[in-house]
């Protein structure tokens, strides 16, 4: 005799797919059940870190970790975090270090021969021995990708374009992904620095399971205002100076994030179009073509071919997002007056001081 397990249906906020009371995470689009308890958990957990309370902290981070899936990146991250805790708990009265210079002087142990392996190496052996006990200092030069990736970054520019409009530009690149960067960790999500391909450009690598739609073009998004702030300060400090540097730095700018937001492939503008529905892919394409006719720039037809593709791709949300809209929309309107108020600045005046 078979039995039916009756369990309550509920929708998922973020695809409307219907889920199990009991699920923890949408299977069809990933997202957490319960996004939001959980963000309000980690802003209250940092905020009781930076207050130094880190017992309550701890409690709130072990609170949440019921509400993810055990399997997950964010379940591992909020162990190491409830870890890292304990560990700053504990030093602060090391017991274990009090009760030893209370005991008074100890034997000193004699030291251990060094392995077998060692000695089979011959005089290399010790070279080996010596590596292995810096090997954390070789750990740290691997998490230090980002510095040299963006120093070869930087050499490679500058070799191109000469040292100002080269370190220039590849400011403005870090900043566009410091914005991403940024707004991934103030959402408690673990994330890594930016790594640089030169040429190719720079991508941070964050875990987006569990997340929402609006907030994945949220943080998609957050690039382009960053980069859109670097570019409109070089427009302004252009306007004191006019030096023509810095109007070279403010189109490069506008134009590579402008071309970010191109509703393809890796690009931001891909990522964040997944949370707009039909309707609203429909008035930003819209917009994208006035925009192209007001700046009679070539780039914002290629926005408006990606977004009237995307109006044919099976990967519309049911429901419209005016927040998503509305942000997407704004970037590409002052990216567009970025553009249209430097025109042609750097192919009649060149750069100076290479």
């Amino acid at each position: 005799m078979s039995t039916i397990t009756h369990s309550v249906i509920r929708n998922c906020p973020n695809c409307d797919a219907d889920l199990p009371l009991e699920a923890l995470a949408c299977p069809k689009c990933h997202s957490l059940v319960h996004s939001v308890r959980l963000d309000q958990l980690a802003k209250d957990a940092r905020a009781l870190e930076v207050r130094g309370l880190y017992p309550q902290a701890r409690e709130l981070w072990e609170y949440s970790l019921p509400l993810l899936p055990q399997d997950s990146k964010q379940a591992e991250w909020v162990r190491e975090r409830i870890r890292a805790l304990q560990a700053v708990e504990s030093g602060a009265v090391d017991t274990q270090s009090a009760s030893s210079s209370s005991a008074g002087p100890q034997t000193a142990k004699p030291k251990p021969p060094p392995p077998n392996w060692v000695k089979k190496l011959g005089p290399f052996g010790p070279i080996a021995l010596l590596l292995l006990k810096f090997k954390s200092a070789f750990f740290l030069i691997f998490k230090l990708k980002f510095l040299f990736s963006f120093a070869f970054f930087i050499f490679l520019y500058v070799g191109i374009f000469g040292w100002r409009y080269g370190l220039g530009i590849s400011v403005c690149i870090l900043i566009h992904e410091l914005g991403h960067f940024i707004d991934i960790k103030r959402r408690g999500l673990p994330a890594e620095m930016p790594v640089f391909l030169p040429g190719f450009g720079a991508y941070v690598r964050w875990s987006a399971l569990g997340v929402t739609r609006r907030q994945i073009a949220q943080i998609s998004l957050a690039g382009p205002l960053a980069g859109w702030i670097a570019a409109a300060i070089c427009y302004l400090i252009y306007g004191q100076t006019h030096d023509p540097l810095w109007a070279a730095l403010a189109r490069t700018g506008a134009f590579l994030n402008t071309l970010n937001l191109i509703p393809v492939w890796m690009l931001d503008g891909g990522k964040a179009a997944y949370a707009l529905a039909a309707v609203d892919r429909a008035a930003l394409l819209t917009l994208t073509l006035g925009l192209w006719y007001y700046t009679g720039e070539g780039l914002f037809f290629f926005v408006a071919a990606g977004i009237t593709w995307r109006l044919f791709t099976k990967d519309k949300p049911q429901q419209s997002d005016l927040n998503v809209w509305l942000y997407y929309a704004a970037l590409l309107v002052a990216l567009a007056v970025l553009l249209h108020a430097t025109p042609n600045t750097i192919a009649n005046q060149g750069f100076a001081g290479r």
